[in-house]
């Protein structure tokens, strides 16, 4: 068989420490207000009018516990005088970064798992579940994916992101079980305006030929992405994030080129954290391959399909997610193609579960 998540060991030294201090400080929550000053839960405060007649008001002092009438609510509700500034968060391991704070109203892609990369320098544990069915051409039924994403932040804007690995489960009599290969690399922010909510940020991974060959991995010599990703929000409550790149090929003969555009938009419904999202991924293979394969792989896959050059495939998703805090997101989303040409993909659940620091 043939063709938008590092196993479940990972890869490096920092990975593991990463994933280790996360569920040892058991990922503490904050008021998603607090940082992202919601409107919803804000009041404002109107000072009394003093004429020039009246006698000059006496000064008064707050009382012990009481919140000076400049804060909003959203602060007093935490009974705290100043709102929690990420940058007092320690480094965990001594080295590892708190994520960026400030965009604490976007919500992270969720399809095309393995390339679809969010702006932001963050430091999670995403666990990733894909239910994807595959098309009667290539023997119907479907596969699972089981797969742990990590991104540690280095400094306020370098980050290392571990993108792919996991287990796959397969129902198909082309695929079977096996270990996904994994990619890992670097992602820089070039530029951020939390003002405008405006981010744009570069990365590059590179995806090594270590998975099981009965579960169509580790073919090829790997396979560079160079990927561009930002984002913007738009009026109070919708945030738009657009990813491009190119994969790139070690062995032209046994896998293809490809470049690939995603897009997510978003609102957010609810004071508490509900999202409805919408996503269109646009595939198009640059390079065939020398491979007698029926498909290409799109987003799992590179099979190096001969003779796929210049062809397109679009999918969209339409899905939720939930956000109770600037650390957390629980996402599901409906994925399917818009063309006629499927490659691997005849529809898949996407789900996703974000643990922040």
């Amino acid at each position: 068989m043939r063709k938008p998540g590092s196993q479940p060991h990972l890869t490096g030294s920092t990975a593991v420490c990463a994933a280790a201090c996360l569920f040892a400080l058991g990922f503490p929550i904050f008021d998603r207000a607090a940082y992202a000053g919601d409107a919803s839960n804000e009041e404002a405060t109107i000072a009394p009018v003093v004429l020039a007649t009246d006698p000059p008001a006496t000064p008064q002092t707050p009382e012990a516990g009481q919140v000076p009438p400049m804060l909003t609510q959203s602060y007093a509700a935490d009974n705290s005088v100043c709102p929690p500034d990420p940058a007092e968060k320690p480094r965990l391991c001594g080295l590892i970064a708190p994520s960026d704070a400030s965009f604490g109203d976007f919500i992270s892609p969720i399809s095309n798992p393995v390339f679809f990369e969010d702006p932001r320098t963050l430091t999670e544990a995403k666990f990733i579940f894909l239910n994807h069915q595959l098309p009667s051409s290539v023997g119907g039924n479907n596969i699972q994916l089981y797969a742990l994403q990590l991104r540690v932040a280095l400094t306020d804007r370098l980050s290392i992101i571990a993108t792919k690995d996991g287990y796959i489960v397969s129902e198909n009599g082309v695929e079977g079980d096996g270990w996904a290969n994994l990619s890992a690399g670097l992602k820089y922010n070039l530029y951020k305006d939390a003002a405008a909510q405006q981010i744009l940020s570069v990365g590059a991974t590179f995806q090594i030929p270590t998975g099981t060959p009965a579960a169509l991995q580790g073919n090829g010599d790997g396979e560079f992405d160079l990927f561009a990703t930002g984002g913007v929000q738009i009026g109070q409550y919708w945030h738009w994030i657009s990813a491009s790149g190119f994969r790139l090929a070690s062995d032209p003969n046994d896998q293809t080129d490809s470049w690939y555009w995603s897009n997510h938009i978003d609102r957010k419904l609810t004071s508490w954290g509900l999202y409805g999202l919408y996503e269109v991924n646009w595939y198009h293979w640059l390079r065939s391959g020398d491979n007698d394969v029926p498909i290409d792989g799109l987003d799992l896959l590179n099979l190096g399909e001969k003779g796929v050059a210049g062809h397109n495939v679009v999918t969209n998703a339409v899905g939720l997610k939930w956000s109770p805090s600037i650390n957390q997101e629980i996402g599901i989303a409906f994925e399917f193609p818009l063309t006629a040409d499927r490659d691997l993909m005849a529809d898949r659940i996407n789900f996703n579960w974000i643990l922040r620091y």
